[in-house]
């Protein structure tokens, strides 16, 4: 009779030949092939269940063959929502079940939604980076324009500078979007003192023109009894005045550079210091939002004026002081008269008006006390302000100059949260302002300037569709704009794309804790503990922002995670091959990932929803299951078989094998004394009686851990030898034909199952 060890080594030895021998047994393969022919067709938990072979061969691939009658059971474990502690099979002791439901998408709570809470967050996160970026390119394009303006040597070059162009427009208030280069070179180069210059030859009579057509318009207002009427003509004067206002700031425009009339720049330079200044004065002024650069100016303004102040007038007559000092003070919202009363309050007087008003608004006590107006309103000149007191003044400014742009950025994304709470497609979306307005935004795109039919094509473009509308743009805002967003291409919410499915990036969260836990004690498990849940936590983060297998491979911490969750150590795994595994098609038999032995490899690359190119796909593992898991399971089945037919001639060698397979998963003695196989197999191993089992369960979990050292599980080579002695002692024992082994592998007899008794003591812990 040939021995249980040198039965089990023949099998162990080249495992992958004895797994593909199974593989290919006529019964085996026809059900693999039904299987992989038919789960992609199933949609619903029932559908699932009712169809008995999908479901019989799942079963027995997790080893849950004795449960295949309890289907409630079953459809229960199926539905649990594996991210809730508190769900169903979370609470079933047995992993099993959390595998089993994990290897399916029944309870995918990535769901159709316009976006996720990690795409809003990134969304906000976004608009926060590009107001920033906007200030911050103040005063780099501020720089940029005088240092260049040095260097122009004709206006033929200032006007195919796309920055300094920009810089011009925005000074003077013009609208960039379509302007005639021919015109602006004629402006440019106009002296508007001239009465043959261009400007004045094309430009004043329209000027003229409109002026005296307001005039009258103007009376025709004044004549008018009829309220319709009135309206009317002074929409007409409104639409005047703007055309007027534009001509205006051409006129300004050309005031501000001295090109000669044939466009050469005069040995003075294309502009004097003071054209560069109030040019410099002007686009700070124009900006939408109020930067560093812009603080600084104003900060400085102020110093320069403050000393020919003489009276409280002259704050509320100069915008640029009264804004300043209304910012300073956070006095936005105060009238004047309490302002001119603050400073004219004699601080020494608790009865002054000051001590009233600021009980109100404390900041018109810091305005009187950084002030040194008399009480008719007057100082002398140089004296409003002490050097200390301008110093606070100037540090309270810098401190609050930005708190109310801070504030509406802070609405905007308030209002952006609740606009996006019921859209449900593009319609819904393109009717919020709030919410696309926000958007455009966010990615750096003018609300203005982008059309609704653009953002609709934007929007439900294919991403993995290299012709769809968005790449046919060549802007990678609209790129980043429609990968915020879940549209399909009918303008409907869709689930997210995202490099593993939320359950599968849980599972592997779980196994890794395990892994990573397992059989430590004390304050190295929670040690352990909490470094799994940092990792665990950075995982799931990242996973939604993976874009693609090389974004992924590039991140050493999401690689750890996910090879230890798969019992694969890092440090023995290079990155040339880990590139090769993601590089490779699935589909394809003679790729990279299907030739090596460890169908693990396959299993990892399947968790993923990267095509062909490495990039993440909408379109692959659409079904309820993904293509990881269809391999996990046709592994595990054929596992599952190979131990079965083993067992078959001898029952000692199925032991061993479970024992091999499920020795990295143990975690306690308690896993040992609920798996009645691993219990039977620790039995033999240390020679003790059947009666073993009917001890109290801890006193149980004592003898495990006196008799075998569990850390030694993480050993495969002290798991070797644990084999070794297992068979021995299994042949010592059971010299006879008949075993108990086989009736506790196969879930019969007397031994099998786990009592209700020991269920219970095992799930209270």
């Amino acid at each position: 009779m040939v021995s249980t060890f040198l039965s089990y080594d023949l099998v162990n030895r080249d495992l992958y030949t004895s797994l593909n021998r199974v593989a290919k047994q006529p019964e085996v393969s026809r059900e693999a092939d039904y299987y992989e022919a038919n789960i992609a067709k199933v949609k619903t938990v029932d559908e699932f269940m009712e169809n008995d072979r999908l479901y019989n061969y799942a079963m027995k691939a997790f080893g849950l063959g004795e449960m295949t009658y309890a289907k409630a059971f079953m459809q229960k474990v199926l539905e649990s929502d594996l991210s809730d502690e508190t769900s169903f099979a979370n609470r079933l002791s047995d992993s099993r079940y959390r595998q089993f439901a994990a290897a399916f998408n029944f309870n995918n709570t990535s769901s159709a939604v316009a976006q996720t809470s990690n795409q809003m967050d990134d969304v906000i996160g976004l608009y926060s980076a590009t107001m920033d970026a906007k200030e911050e390119s103040v005063s780099v394009e501020a720089g940029y324009f005088n240092a260049m303006m040095g260097t122009i040597t004709s206006v033929d070059q200032l006007l195919s500078d796309d920055r300094l162009r920009s810089y011009m427009f925005t000074a003077y208030g013009l609208d960039e979007t379509y302007y005639s280069r021919d015109f602006l070179k004629g402006v440019l180069t106009s002296d508007t003192s001239d009465a043959n210059s261009y400007i004045n030859q094309n430009l004043k009579p329209s000027k003229d023109e409109l002026t005296a057509a307001n005039a009258d318009l103007q009376a025709k207002v004044d004549a008018s009894d009829d309220p319709d009427e009135r309206i009317s003509l002074r929409n007409q004067i409104f639409a005047n005045e703007k055309t007027l206002s534009t001509i205006e700031q051409y006129y300004k425009l050309a005031d501000a550079f001295q090109f000669n009339a044939d466009g050469t720049v005069p040995t003075g330079g294309a502009q004097t210091s003071d054209q560069s200044k109030a040019t410099y004065e002007l686009y700070l002024s124009n900006q939408t939002r109020v930067s560093t650069t812009t603080a600084t100016n104003e900060d400085t303004y102020f110093k320069s004026k403050i000393g020919s102040v003489t009276k409280i007038e002259d704050l509320s007559t100069d915008s640029r002081l009264y804004n300043y000092i209304t910012k300073a003070f956070d006095l936005d919202g105060v009238v004047w008269s309490n302002i001119e009363s603050a400073l004219k309050s004699d601080l020494n007087d608790t009865s002054s008006a000051v001590y009233t008003l600021a009980a109100e608004k404390p900041g018109l006590l810091e305005l009187a006390k950084a002030f040194n107006f008399a009480s008719d309103g007057t100082v002398a000149a140089g004296s409003a302000q002490t050097a200390q007191q301008q110093e606070t003044t100037s540090n309270y400014y810098f401190s609050r100059y930005d708190d109310t742009q801070d504030e509406a950025d802070e609405q905007a994304a308030l209002l952006y949260k609740t606009a996006m709470t019921d859209v449900t497609s593009v319609d819904d979306f393109l009717s919020k302002p709030n919410a696309y307005e926000f958007a455009l935004k966010a990615v750096g795109l003018d609300p203005s300037q982008v059309s609704t039919f653009t953002l609709r094509q934007v929007l439900t473009s294919d991403l993995n569709d290299t012709k769809s509308f968005v790449y046919t743009l060549g802007d990678d805002r609209y790129l980043q704009l429609a990968k915020a967003f879940n549209f399909g291409k009918d303008g409907k919410t869709t689930s997210p794309v995202i490099a593993q499915t939320t359950a599968t990036i849980t599972s592997i969260g779980s196994a890794y804790t395990i892994q990573q836990t397992r059989l430590l004690k004390g304050t190295e498990l929670t040690s352990a503990q909490t470094k799994a849940k940092e990792e665990v936590s950075y995982y799931s983060k990242q996973m939604v922002e993976i874009e693609t297998a090389s974004q992924f491979l590039s991140d050493s911490r999401l690689v750890n995670v996910l090879l230890t969750s798969y019992g694969v150590d890092p440090k023995d795994v290079s990155s040339d091959f880990l590139k090769q595994v993601f590089s490779s098609d699935l589909l394809d038999p003679n790729s990279f990932v299907n030739q090596q032995k460890d169908g693990v490899w396959a299993e990892i690359l399947g968790s993923f929803n990267f095509d062909k190119s490495g990039n993440v796909s909408r379109n692959v593992n659409t079904g309820v299951q993904s293509q990881g898991k269809i391999i996990e399971i046709e592994n595990k089945y054929n596992r599952q078989t190979l131990e079965e037919q083993q067992g078959e001639a001898n029952p000692g060698v199925r032991l061993a094998l479970y024992f091999e397979r499920m020795s990295p998963k143990i975690t306690s003695a308690y896993d040992i004394l609920g798996d009645t196989a691993l219990l039977e197999f620790f039995r033999v191993s240390y020679s003790l009686p059947e009666s073993f089992s009917n001890m109290d369960v801890d006193k149980q979990a004592a003898l495990v851990e006196k008799y075998m050292t569990l850390s030694d599980l993480k050993d495969s080579d002290k798991v070797a030898k644990m084999i070794s002695k297992f068979t021995a002692l299994y042949d010592q024992q059971n010299s006879s034909a008949s075993s108990s082994a086989l009736s506790i592998l196969n879930g019969t007899g007397a031994a099998s199952g786990i009592s209700a008794d020991l269920l219970y003591s095992l799930s209270q812990r």
